[in-house]
């Protein structure tokens, strides 16, 4: 029996009443805890970050990095009593246009910006099933894309918003519009640019996720069945001509589809230029995707017939919270290595506390201070992740033919 009357069961109430007044519950308490952290009108902030990071981010050794503070160019570094030097992100891009300008190396690009002819890169990132590292894939990999100079708007299409909170977003109480504003059918649709929010990371943009998100999935039937429009009958194209009126804004967008085959994952599949399927090496989780897939390439082929055009620059599975030592789960890794090659990205998402721990205070990997944690935990995360990331982002450049 609970002593506590806010979570005492009351048998009078319907099952729906009482989820609603819990769903209450959690984000009254959950809007005291934001409060408290992040008061009133204030956005998240920033760490900086170490000579060793931004030398690395930037492609450069560190010893230029101190040649240009000694020489007094490029912005001032914060120095620690021990003579450490450190950058903020804003400073990390001043320097990157600086040696653009002023780098004396041709090989170099300091500022991987889409050059004329290479097309936006929208790389979708789904699973069927709840759990598989998808909405910690999306984020880290869009903020590690802004940290390397690339423009990225991260779109969060699950209802759920995980995505969005990890940005100090919370939707039910912010009052954001989602993507749905964008993609609606009626007289209310807006332009996805009066929609996009800017996020602690230079170079990087949001559209939140809110509830409403999920009116898309019952509008379409509707609208598909609506004789006196075609907008129904061509669902599919509603993200990519969203997208298509901030074309020049942005070198990549990262869609954290919802976990659901749904129109929403189907019409931005559809806008994808390359889609990134995360999986966790367990039997049930593999099952799980082998269903999705079936499933997904029995949707799209109608798709297709009807008009949509889902040509890929690339795919690739990417196995999320491995565990190495699992002997099970190194047999099911070695499994998708075997059937799909290089389909599978060689590098995989360690499962990591340093993960959880960051997001226990809505924070990434990259937003995070090590001084929080054990220093080799942290360590061996961020390796594991900015080899995954590092690997994408050279999949994106070879779609650009670099």
């Amino acid at each position: 029996m609970s002593t506590n009357p806010s979570l005492a069961v009351d048998d009078s109430l319907h099952f729906e009443d009482l989820i609603l007044e819990q769903g209450d519950l959690i984000s009254k308490k959950l809007h005291l805890l934001s409060v408290q952290r992040f008061p009133p009108n204030a956005r998240k902030n920033l760490r900086s970050f170490s000579l060793a990071e931004v030398a690395n981010y930037i492609g450069v050794s560190q010893s230029t990095l101190k040649k240009l503070h000694l020489e007094g160019k490029g912005p001032l570094p914060q120095t620690s009593s021990s003579g450490r030097r450190s950058y903020t992100a804003e400073q990390m891009m001043e320097l990157r246009y600086y040696l653009d300008q002023h780098g004396r190396s041709e090989s170099k690009n300091y500022v991987p910006h889409r050059r004329t002819g290479e097309r936006l890169q929208v790389i979708a990132v789904v699973n069927f099933k709840g759990g598989s590292g998808k909405t910690t894939t999306a984020a880290h990999l869009a903020q590690y894309l802004a940290l390397t100079g690339h423009r990225v708007l991260a779109v969060d299409l699950d209802p759920q918003a995980s995505l969005s909170s990890l940005h100090g977003f919370q939707p039910e109480l912010d009052q954001m519009p989602s993507l749905y504003e964008a993609i609606r059918y009626d007289g209310e649709k807006r332009s996805i640019a009066e929609i996009i929010q800017p996020t602690n990371f230079p170079g990087l943009d949001i559209v939140p996720a809110n509830l409403e998100l999920q009116e898309f999935e019952y509008d379409t039937p509707l609208a598909m069945s609506n004789r006196s429009s075609n907008e129904g009958k061509t669902f599919f194209t509603r993200i990519s001509r969203a997208l298509s009126e901030v074309d020049d804004r942005y070198d990549v967008v990262v869609i954290d589809c919802p976990p659901q085959l749904g129109y929403l994952t189907i019409t931005a599949l559809t806008a994808a230029t390359s889609v990134l399927i995360t999986i966790h090496p367990q039997m049930l989780d593999v099952m799980s995707m082998g269903q999705f897939l079936l499933m997904l390439g029995g949707i799209l082929k109608p798709i297709r017939d009807a008009g949509a055009e889902v040509n890929l620059e690339w795919y690739r599975y990417l196995i999320t919270r491995y565990e190495p030592m699992d002997v099970p789960q190194a047999q099911m890794v070695g499994f998708m290595q075997t059937l799909f090659h290089q389909y599978v990205l060689k590098n995989h998402m360690l499962k990591s506390t340093a993960v959880s721990d960051a997001g226990i205070t809505k924070q990434t990997l990259y937003e995070i201070d090590k001084n929080q944690m054990t220093r080799s935990t942290y360590e061996r995360a961020m390796e594991s992740l900015e080899g995954v990331n590092s690997e994408i982002c050279e999949l994106i450049h070879k779609s650009w033919g670099r």
